[in-house]
């Protein structure tokens, strides 16, 4: 349920990489790279259903 709550609220993130363009002897050119990595909300909100879905089916299966 919290996963599915944060990833409702942070529909992703950055990350940099660094990528070498050129490397001749003692020369090297890099470029720092932004990546993204997003979902879409609604991934979240059926995390969150399934985990309340699971605790209740777990309090169910306890009283057994």
């Amino acid at each position: 349920m919290v996963i599915g709550i944060l990833m409702m609220v942070y529909t992703g993130f950055n990350y940099f990489t660094t990528e070498k363009l050129v490397d001749i002897g003692p020369l090297e050119i890099t470029r720092k790279k932004n990546n993204i990595v997003q979902w879409p909300p609604v991934v979240g909100a059926i995390l969150l259903v399934g985990g309340i879905i699971l605790l209740f089916m777990g309090k169910k299966g306890s009283r057994v």
